[in-house]
């Protein structure tokens, strides 16, 4: 039996917020999923919005407070990410975006996301494919093929007359365990400290070779 590194993040700045509401949906079902093939699965969420300060504090200064520097350790580490945003103005929310800022380039690569967004009404719901999207792909993530937007009527159960919610739910948190039960990149070892070159190759590099 494998362990499997799961990390959701909501950048909803409400309390309750139906964002960490599906955040929390998706998380669900990927556990159920991975268990049911067998892995134990760890979990971990953050809210962004008790991040703020910090992750303005490391665009600023450069670096990252504790509390921060423990979040993006946990995504690099991750097997899979759940990465939930509201839409404002079209597009992911300022807090989102500023997070994914301060995540480190490599981090992410061949990272599974499974991405979910909420927003008042169903026209929302490209954004997930010409906004969200595009930014994991540039990262090297493996975004699922299936995005899961939530708007206020879904919480009441008339869905968008396509899929229910749930249905919406279960189909990209099956889609995301398939791509987490395939990876091992929390069995790689991250070691900040790892040189990119034999040491006696730069021992002769600075010996004139």
């Amino acid at each position: 039996m494998t362990t499997k590194r799961l990390v959701a993040i909501s950048a909803g700045l409400s309390t309750p917020s139906s964002t960490r509401q599906l955040a929390d949906r998706l998380l669900a079902d990927g556990v159920a999923l991975l268990r049911e093939q067998g892995h134990d699965v760890e979990v971990e969420v953050f809210e962004l919005r008790d991040l703020a300060h910090d992750i303005t504090n490391h665009l600023l200064l450069g670096f990252a407070p504790p509390k921060l520097e423990a979040a993006l350790d946990s995504v690099a580490k991750a097997d899979g990410l759940i990465a939930v945003t509201p839409i404002f103005t079209t597009s992911y929310a300022g807090l989102f975006k500023s997070f994914i800022d301060v995540i480190d380039p490599q981090a992410l690569t061949d990272l599974p996301v499974l991405i979910g967004a909420t927003g008042g009404t169903p026209r929302h719901s490209l954004a997930i494919d010409y906004a969200i999207r595009p930014l994991f792909t540039y990262l090297h993530a493996i975004p699922v093929t299936t995005g899961v937007f939530a708007a206020t009527s879904d919480w009441g159960g008339s869905g968008d007359g396509v899929r229910s919610l749930p249905e919406r739910i279960f189909r990209g948190a099956k889609e995301f365990a398939e791509l987490v039960d395939r990876t091992d990149r929390s069995d790689l070892v991250n070691d900040p400290f790892n040189l990119d070159r034999p040491m006696g190759h730069l021992i002769g590099g600075l010996a004139g070779e």
